[in-house]
């Protein structure tokens, strides 16, 4: 199948994190690629794929980086398509990144997890998707209710 959903991380130093998003991904039966891009080393890179993105099927494009985290920004200016931003804690605990990914210009959105959250992209990127697919909207639907059954579970063990 042809993937609907790219994990771009800025090194693949990011990849323990980001294998998260691609766990969830693989769990929802949504097909993705991963690539490692760099803003800063790779623009030109950046660019074509930002640029190519919506030509090859992708729907949505979760990007990961760290320290001035610059790469979910530019993929985002360059591409009509929703992009999600990981910050990955590189430094200062991570809030170089998630403020580089977070204060994005008027028109050039970017939505943002927290740090080191890959899994929360995951399933964002799903939910988005699931809203053009009755079938995924069923599946997120079950995983949040099997969410809900952790916590009663658990509360009732607490209990005993």
């Amino acid at each position: 199948m042809e993937p609907i959903v790219s994990i771009i991380m800025g090194s693949t130093s990011d990849l323990p994190i980001m294998t998260k998003a691609a766990e969830i991904l693989n769990d929802f039966k949504i097909p993705f690629e991963m690539n490692a891009l760099s803003a800063h080393r790779t623009p030109d890179e950046v660019e074509k794929f930002a640029k190519g993105a919506e030509s090859r099927g992708i729907k949505v494009i979760i990007a990961a980086a760290g320290m001035a985290a610059h790469l979910p920004g530019v993929i985002a200016a360059m591409t009509p398509l929703p992009v999600i931003g990981v910050p990955i804690k590189a430094s200062l605990e991570g809030l170089d990144s998630i403020f580089s990914i977070l204060q994005m210009p008027p028109g050039i959105p970017v939505a943002t997890v927290g740090v080191n959250a890959a899994q929360n992209a995951g399933i964002l990127a799903a939910q988005i998707i699931a809203t053009g697919n009755k079938e995924l909207m069923n599946e997120v639907i079950k995983y949040k209710d099997s969410l809900k059954k952790k916590i009663v579970q658990a509360n009732e063990e607490l209990k005993q």
